[in-house]
């Protein structure tokens, strides 16, 4: 039996690793676990950065076919002078607020693959969204393609670094543990019930001498290893927040603050393989053009600060960024200078082992399925190259079918 003594450390220890519930028990010792030591093997596992482009990015009006006349035609209004494009080929070009983007093809880290879709696309925002979650245009849709990829990864943590009042995604359902969502580094410190800064203090002490006091009951030894993997990944976190010092500034925005985050995570070296974040505000059925920009900024920036604050510590050939959205733009704009729900679109992938520049064609702009551009790219085809080539997990059993991986890695 545990002596008083023993019980009120118990007590105190296990309250406060509870503390960490909205993310199940024991989530910071798990990662404990899962994190190798930097000599060991796993220490330098690939990781993979999903960024999700919500409400339908316009691939159109991204990777931008400036020698093709048909364009202007649809586009009259939304058409980017060929002098304001960054050029990515002589006859393709990067939306002008993409600078960032168009810096890293010239350094051959962006991937750009082309005609991404899926047989019989779906208009709807939300069906599309679950079929790209899913990888599968089954009806019903309760695992995700990433949740099922965890289960291979040897317990890996994940994080999903989320904005305000960001749904739980699909993508991330159907793990062995539920991925914690979380906006700061403050969402995964080591809390204690404490009301005032003496007593936490004084709390604070207590746990540090039981968990490293021996004890001779199973149950405290357990409690006490628990405590002091997540008391080890709480005090390196709270380091790294207080210390981390970017190697290149990030953009005071939205997704570069999430960006910056998850760098911090990476830094910290809690053994997670996947992160995933979203920036919002694609569904550009009028005005779009000012607000297109705005995100295309958003998003070229961060994400180019990010890999190479990345590339600085090292990390250059060990991050994968890749992006989607749930579906491209109609070709024709409509009446009110924006673009209805279309299908086909780009996606980017960044990395140092990727094959840079372009991949596959720009689907055509006389071919088109009701007013859409045609896919010739499967989307699973690209994952199945992130899980095989990239993850280095088998993709059978985690896409709907089987699906080719296409070549964007370079060996």
């Amino acid at each position: 039996m545990l002596n008083r003594r023993e019980f009120l450390q118990t007590s105190l220890v296990g309250s406060s690793l509870v503390s960490l519930k909205s993310f199940g028990p024991g989530f910071l010792a798990r990662t404990a676990l899962a994190a190798p030591t930097a000599d060991a093997p796993g220490a330098k596992d690939t990781i993979l950065v999903v960024i999700q482009l919500t409400g339908g990015n316009d691939g159109l009006n991204t990777v931008v076919p400036f020698k093709d006349p048909l364009y202007g035609k649809y586009r009259p209004t939304l058409r980017l002078p060929e002098n304001q494009l960054r050029k990515v080929n002589d006859e393709l070009g990067l939306h002008p607020s993409m600078t960032g983007f168009a810096e890293l093809l010239q350094d051959g880290a962006l991937c750009i693959v082309q005609g991404v879709g899926y047989p019989n696309p779906s208009q709807s925002h939300f069906r599309s969204m679950d079929i790209w979650h899913a990888a599968s245009t089954k009806e019903n849709l309760t695992e995700g393609w990433l949740g099922k990829a965890l289960h291979r990864l040897n317990n890996a943590p994940a994080f999903h670094v989320a904005m305000a009042n960001e749904p739980n995604w699909l993508a991330l359902q159907g793990g062995p543990f539920k991925v914690p969502a979380l906006s700061s580094l403050e969402d995964l410190q080591f809390r204690l019930p404490a009301a005032t800064g003496a007593d936490r203090r004084a709390q604070r002490d207590i746990v540090e001498s039981a968990v490293k006091r021996p004890a001779e009951n199973p149950l405290l030894q357990f409690v006490q290893q628990t405590a002091l993997n997540t008391y080890e990944n709480t005090r390196r976190l709270r380091e790294i927040g207080r210390n981390y010092q970017p190697k290149v500034p990030y953009p005071q925005t939205g997704l570069g603050n999430r960006l910056r985050l998850v760098a911090q995570l990476i830094e910290a070296n809690l053994g997670a393989r996947i992160y995933y974040v979203s920036l919002d505000g694609f569904d550009t059925h009028a005005a779009q053009a000012n607000t297109h920009a705005n995100l295309l900024a958003e998003l070229s920036n961060a994400v180019t600060a990010f890999f190479r604050d990345m590339a600085a510590r090292g990390h250059r050939d060990r991050i994968c960024i890749m992006t989607f959205s749930e579906f491209g733009r109609r070709v024709q704009e409509n009446g009110s200078r924006g673009t209805d729900h279309g299908s086909a679109a780009p996606m980017f992938l960044i990395s140092g082992r990727v094959r840079a520049g372009i991949v596959g064609a720009h689907p055509s702009l006389e071919k088109l399925e009701f007013g859409n551009l045609k896919h010739h790219t499967d989307f699973r085809q690209v994952y199945a190259a992130v899980l095989e080539k990239w993850l280095g997990i088998p993709s059978a059993g985690i896409l709907d079918g089987q699906f080719t991986p296409i070549d964007i890695f370079r060996s």
